[in-house]
């Protein structure tokens, strides 16, 4: 059972100069997403980063609107917060794949994004993923858009 594994987390990276991040969360389910956002707006706090946060309808949008922000250039990194729980149709496997087939091919396209789409059997299996003081994948997914953003500056200096 995963929550008996202790899991290694990396330090959050120093990261020096101004430093821009942008959540994108589907509040289709509040409560957890509300949990996400803490989660990511208190890791984006310890690294002393700008956030900004937009409210997209469901999954499926997210990588769309990280795509628009990006091709702006007003964020070193985007946070990419849902959540998407099973039901009775298949169309929980098209939203899930299909959002995250589209931040990963934005994060091959060079922009740093931390991926925080839950993709649960339960409600339960959300909420506690959701909880800063849980699983906290809020801000697990802004920690991972950090490290990207502290490897593209330091491979840009190179």
């Amino acid at each position: 059972m995963a929550a008996s594994i202790d899991h290694h987390h990396l330090p959050l990276p120093r990261i020096e100069g101004s430093l821009r991040l942008l959540i994108v969360v589907a509040p289709y389910y509040r409560q957890i997403a509300d949990g996400l956002v803490a989660g990511a707006r208190a890791v984006a706090a310890e690294a002393s980063a700008t956030v900004d946060l937009v409210e997209v309808p469901g999954a499926l949008e997210i990588p769309a609107a990280i795509a628009l922000a990006a091709r702006r250039d007003l964020y070193d990194g985007h946070v990419a917060l849902g959540c998407v729980i099973r039901g009775e149709t298949t169309h929980y496997d098209t939203v899930c794949n299909d959002s995250s087939r589209g931040l990963t091919l934005l994060g091959l396209q060079g922009h740093c994004i931390g991926n925080g789409i839950l993709t649960v059997e339960t409600l339960a299996q959300a909420q506690v993923r959701a909880d800063p003081q849980g699983q906290n994948k809020g801000g697990g997914a802004a920690a991972a858009a950090l490290h990207l953003i502290a490897l593209k500056r330091r491979w840009d200096r190179m």
